[in-house]
């Protein structure tokens, strides 16, 4: 969780409207992307009366980034896990209508700043040495981490001014003045204050995975206020975080829905002379189709809708004599559209928008691609037949002590898909960065496993958390490698050397995933809360009025200037770019049936 700063906004963009009038005319709307933003957009448009609507996506099942895996009775979560916040969440009002928090327990369910996970019991704090750090002392350097933390969002929330010798780094200012007020502390020993200072190093650690940041030395001092938090409980779904997306998707009809449909490049529309050449070319760029090539919408699964290209003047003079865009598929299967709504992750533009968009996208918007950070947050399950730690234990903490002072730790790395942006401003590392892990020593970025709660639905589980480069390297190795070495930590780190290797491993790989690149955003040292919105800006741009307006919509996390990063936010902007097209074909419909004055 990024920030204690409480919205007043109302959320619930989907009990807000109330049935709408179908549009006069009906457009032809691609979908990119069936996760929870691609879902919430395709919905809302069938909801609003648009029946021309088009959902893929390249994986070959729906849910993006939410994935439920099912573990006897239980669900174990490789991605989403928790409902942030509570009033006017609509991820929550949707689990409250459909019942699927009766079954809720205490530990899954949190009114304060959230752990990883579970929050019954008695975190214990390890140290590679073997030995558990005392309650009473881990409890006194969380007061003051929390102190700290709360110190950081005060830059954003107040308008403080941020220091140079900050680096604009949450990462290097906490670290500068924890170990400022550490060191100064007349009542510890020297012992104790190495090992604040190694306990200082794993909370970072543990932050970076909640940011999902490579570290945070990365995430922005400046602006790591402005993320904001809903009011209420955070909630764990028992049953799983899909039935969230079952619900979105159960009224999408499946002749709607086109899975294992990969898209290589959205061609629009920049101005009325590009439109024309797009027309003659077969959608721009140097893959060009003559008439009577697949684009010309009356081949494949498209040239059903032909009758849709039957318009009437006004409608061409407003859209354009045409549809505007051209979807290009990996299965060379070519769909026009009047618009599409793009809902790829931050990762996977990053990657690939230079090919994925002809004409390029603005300078302005890849800038803010470039700006902005997303990295890998990676869970690692291990299931035993029998617990080894205690029955109040509900995490086990690995304080590396070596880490005390300058050792490797939380690490300078760029995540998943990172451009060079970082360098280019200036932000290479210095004095007051954290050197970067070697590859062969990864699992020293796993921070702690969780204990999953309750034994009775998930049986002996923990849940290992991982994140940044270290993440993606741990993707590369094989199942019976890294249950290996999570043993071997384990043993180190309880001074248990008989403890077992896991029965089973279940672990993400968000990072590798070409269609995924990255768990979700933050913002990265010399970016802002505006590249959120720049991001989400369609195309073309406001200014350009010979165009088809609203061709290329985008929605997806990353592009939720207060609630990048989580669910409700992926939902909500879904829901604000389908919202964008109804307003505007109702304000059409509105024009062409009311009578000027004479």
């Amino acid at each position: 969780m990024q920030s204690c700063e409480i919205s007043s906004d109302s959320t619930d963009d989907s009990h807000s409207s109330g049935p709408r009038r179908p549009p006069h005319r009906q457009p032809r709307i691609v979908v990119i992307g069936a996760g929870l933003a691609g879902l919430a957009a395709t919905k809302t448009l069938l909801d609003a009366g648009f029946t021309d609507v088009r959902l893929l996506d390249a994986s070959h099942r729906v849910g993006g980034r939410v994935q439920s895996i099912q573990h006897g009775t239980a669900s174990l979560e490789l991605g989403a896990t928790w409902i942030h916040g509570t009033n006017g969440n609509p991820v929550y009002h949707l689990a409250q209508e459909h019942r699927l928090l009766e079954h809720t327990t205490d530990s899954e369910r949190s009114v304060g700043r959230i752990s990883l996970y579970g929050k019954n019991g008695v975190a214990h704090y390890r140290t590679d040495r073997g030995r558990r750090i005392p309650k009473d002392l881990v409890e006194e350097f969380s007061d003051l981490y929390n102190e700290v933390f709360k110190l950081t969002q005060e830059f954003y929330q107040n308008g403080k001014p941020v220091c140079a010798e900050s680096q604009n780094s949450v990462g290097v200012f906490t670290r500068d003045y924890m170990r400022q007020r550490i060191t100064s502390d007349p009542d510890d020993s020297d012992a104790v204050k190495k090992l604040k200072l190694s306990l200082l190093q794993q909370y970072l650690k543990v932050e970076s995975c909640e940011s999902s940041s490579p570290s945070m030395d990365e995430v922005s001092l400046s602006e790591f206020g402005e993320w904001t938090e809903i009011p209420g409980a955070h909630h764990v779904i028992p049953g799983g975080f899909m039935k969230i997306v079952d619900i979105l998707a159960r009224d999408i009809p499946p002749r709607n829905v086109s899975l294992g449909k990969a898209v290589r490049c959205v061609h629009w529309t920049a101005s009325a002379q590009g439109q024309t050449h797009q027309r003659r070319g077969g959608g721009g760029g140097n893959r060009t189709r003559g008439e009577g090539g697949r684009d010309d919408g009356r081949r494949g699964r498209d040239g059903d809708h032909n009758e849709n290209d039957r318009n009437t003047a006004g409608d061409r003079l407003i859209l354009g004599a045409g549809r505007a865009v051209r979807v290009e598929c990996e299965d060379e299967e070519w769909l026009t559209a009047d618009h599409v709504i793009v809902t790829a992750s931050l990762g996977v533009l990053k990657d690939r928008h230079e090919a994925l968009f002809s004409p390029p996208l603005p300078e302005e918007k890849v800038l803010a691609i470039e700006k902005l950070g997303i990295s890998t947050t990676n869970k690692i399950f291990l299931e035993y037949a029998q617990p080894f730690w205690s029955p109040e234990c509900n995490s086990i903490q690995l304080v590396w002590e070596e880490e005390e002072e300058g050792g490797q730790g939380e690490g300078e790395k760029k995540g998943a898909g990172e451009e060079e942006a970082g360098e280019e401003e200036g932000e290479e590392a210095g004095e007051g960065r954290r050197p970067a892990l070697p590859e062969e020593q990864w699992y020293k970025k796993i921070c702690s496993f969780d204990v999953l709660y309750p034994p009775q639905r998930y049986g002996h589980v923990l849940n290992g958390w991982i994140c940044g480069e270290e993440a993606l390297l741990m993707e590369r190795y094989d199942d019976d490698t890294v249950a290996e070495t999570c043993t071997e930590l384990l043993r180190r780190f309880t001074g248990n050397p008989d403890i077992p290797k896991p029965r089973r491993i279940l672990r993400s790989s968000w990072g590798s995933n070409p269609y995924i690149r990255g768990s979700y955003s933050f913002t990265r040292v010399g970016s802002s809360g505006g590249d959120f919105e720049r991001l989400a800006t369609p195309l073309p741009c406001a200014d350009s009025t010979k165009a088809p307006p609203l061709q290329v919509l985008f929605a997806g996390e990353a592009t939720h200037r207060k609630y990048y990063s989580t669910t409700h936010g992926a939902l909500l902007s879904g829901q604000r770019e389908a919202n964008r097209l109804v307003e505007m074909y109702q304000d059409l419909h509105s024009a062409k049936t009311t009578t000027p004055n004479v």
